[in-house]
């Protein structure tokens, strides 16, 4: 390299030091905003974590990005200064459905950002627990899979709790086989967690047939498990993959491309109208004749869309079912409030789990 490279090389690294000087008084200008708004918050017994308003600012940014920075590292870097600037006052406590390394832990990530303090919790209902206690501030849990369906454990926790839904989470899976060598022939069982087994089992079938499937608890147990066993090999992430030193002996082996995990957070409080939200009721309805088409009348009427139906059963009757329902809207809309009194009129009890800006 010339001198004439050399010094125009050095001017430019100059340009870059003058302008990631300009972004660091920026970012601490944007902290010192963000903490007034948070005493504001605070003087008006609001909560500082707010879904809608986080999201709007992601789109915002996104919408006028013009290149050449990617779209999606604009989230993430935008993610992160609102994690830290939310962590001045105090971290946020989250508590998951862990251990670290799963796929909900990579959730909570997406969602708080790692400025936030995460806490991995060994169940469901310990999630659940852990925030109803006020011990965490929010809590991630899966609820549904595009190939797997529905985790019953989760919608069966809102029978019984009354923490609101505050946002949701769409997280794209991709599961790879992970063992201490790295090779195939070593392997003499495959570990991981049911929804994980089940999401790659044609896979499973065509390559290692005669290979038994163990259930884990979780797919970072999985992982644990094989760095402690070159005859084990895991389903799990690349994250768990780097966690425990483990090799990578086939990467992304799930059946399906289009393999998504949806995670809900949970609160105390209830989240405020965006314009664009989504609500999810549980309801239970007496057995009798065009009941289905009663409880579904008031949302056709009124052109809402509902984007989901599920029903339990009730553990403590049989033959009994709670309905859980999806639908676009705010329970402060208008025509989602007329909707939902008049479905109350043919339902035994109604619980409105939440309202919270639709992931888009």
């Amino acid at each position: 390299m010339g001198n004439s490279d050399q010094k125009s090389l050095s001017k430019l690294r100059d340009r870059i030091d003058a302008i990631d000087d300009q972004i660091l008084d920026l970012l601490n200008r944007r902290a010192g905003v963000a903490q007034e708004i948070g005493h504001a918050k605070a003087g008006q017994g609001l909560d500082y974590y707010n879904p809608g308003r986080e999201l709007a600012v992601f789109e915002r940014l996104i919408g006028r990005n013009t290149g050449p920075f990617p779209s999606e590292a604009v989230r993430r870097v935008f993610r992160e200064i609102i994690s830290a600037s939310l962590s001045l006052e105090e971290p946020m406590k989250v508590a998951f459905f862990g251990p670290s390394a799963t796929f909900t832990h990579q959730a909570a990530q997406k969602q708080f950002g790692f400025s936030a303090q995460l806490v991995a919790q060994k169940s469901i209902p310990a999630v659940f627990e852990e925030v109803r206690r006020g011990r965490a501030d929010y809590g991630v849990v899966p609820v549904e899979n595009t190939t797997e369906g529905i985790v019953s454990h989760t919608l069966d926790m809102f029978i019984e709790s009354d923490l609101k839904i505050n946002a949701e989470i769409l997280l794209e899976i991709s599961h790879d086989l992970l063992s201490l060598t790295g090779k195939m022939d070593d392997i003499d069982k495959v570990l991981s967690h049911p929804q994980a087994l089940a999401q790659c089992r044609h896979w499973l079938e065509e390559n290692l047939p005669d290979v038994p499937l163990v259930d884990a608890s979780s797919t970072a147990m999985a992982a644990r498990l094989a760095s402690e066993d070159s005859s084990i090999a895991a389903i799990a992430s690349e994250i768990a993959a780097s966690l425990y030193g483990l090799r990578i002996v086939k990467p992304n082996i799930q059946d399906s491309t289009n393999n998504l995990t949806r995670f809900l957070v949970v609160g105390r409080n209830p989240t405020a109208r965006t314009g664009h939200d989504k609500t999810s009721v549980m309801f239970i309805v007496a057995d009798e004749p065009g009941i289905l088409y009663r409880m579904l009348k008031p949302f056709s009427k009124r052109d809402i869309n509902l984007s989901k139906i599920e029903s339990r059963p009730i553990k403590t009757k049989a033959w009994e079912y709670v309905f859980f329902l999806d639908l676009e809207g705010h329970v402060e809309d208008a025509s989602v409030s007329e909707a939902l009194k008049e479905l109350q009129g043919c339902c035994r009890s109604l619980k409105v789990l939440g309202s919270y800006p639709r992931c888009r």
